[in-house]
């Protein structure tokens, strides 16, 4: 049975396998033999292409560190400290397309961004039948590597009616510098808005318009262009 320290290191490695890059066609063979083509790059190194096993991308793109988690990367019998900084998804199916690693030097700060996670309830919305407005989702900070965090709480228990919490108000640390505006306002607390009952006069007035002429759609037929296949960005 693995201990407990066996599947942490498990967890934080990527194994990868150099690969030629070349055309659309040696990317689609990667990923027919089981793999997601990717690049590496950073530290003052060349950029190398490689293969990754998608299952083990997948595992710490959901951990709770997500995409900000940091990782050794094992490659030609070499670990190297690396994050994933992009990645893209077949709409349809599913599956990784593609992914973008960067080389990270642990005492070298760098800037990522990060969730903000609500917490509490808020009293505008339990006492004064305000809503909560979740209008900023995550913050971009500056840290070393080892500090990132996996979130940054926002405590909206006091929040009454008409109030919210700007970035300024988020909890800091010494350890990390806020580089999304301090003035953004993150979450408030707003009056619930009513749709206003239409008058006498204007229901009148369309009653009479009659109704409307159904709208004509025209229909073509689309040639599908050849290219590599689509992909979309998940965050």
């Amino acid at each position: 049975m693995a201990t407990a320290t066996e599947t942490k290191t498990e967890a934080n490695l990527l194994e990868a396998q150099p690969r030629t890059p070349g055309t659309k066609n040696d990317a689609r063979r990667t990923r027919r033999d089981g793999k997601v083509p990717a690049v590496v790059y950073g530290a003052g190194k060349d950029t190398v292409a490689i293969a990754l096993d998608p299952r083990q991308v997948s595992r710490i793109l959901h951990s709770a560190t997500g995409h900000n988690t940091i990782f050794d990367l094992s490659l030609n019998g070499e670990r190297t400290k690396a994050m994933i900084v992009d990645w893209q998804y077949e709409p349809i199916k599913g599956s990784l397309l593609h992914i973008d690693l960067k080389r990270i030097a642990m005492d070298r700060k760098l800037t990522v961004k990060v969730p903000i996670v609500i917490k509490g309830d808020a009293t505008g919305v339990k006492q004064q039948g305000g809503i909560l407005e979740h209008i900023l989702r995550e913050v971009e900070i500056e840290c070393l590597p080892a500090d990132i965090p996996s979130a940054i709480e926002a405590d909206v228990s006091q929040l009454v009616l008409g109030k919210g919490i700007r970035v300024a108000d988020l909890p800091h640390s010494d350890k990390l510098r806020f580089i999304t505006d301090a003035n953004q306002t993150v979450v408030h607390v707003t009056i619930v808005k009513e749709e206003a009952a239409a008058t006498p006069e204007a229901a009148a007035a369309e009653a009479a318009s009659g109704p409307a002429e159904p709208e004509v759609i025209k229909k073509g037929k689309q040639e599908a262009e050849e290219g590599e296949e689509p992909a979309e960005k998940k965050k």
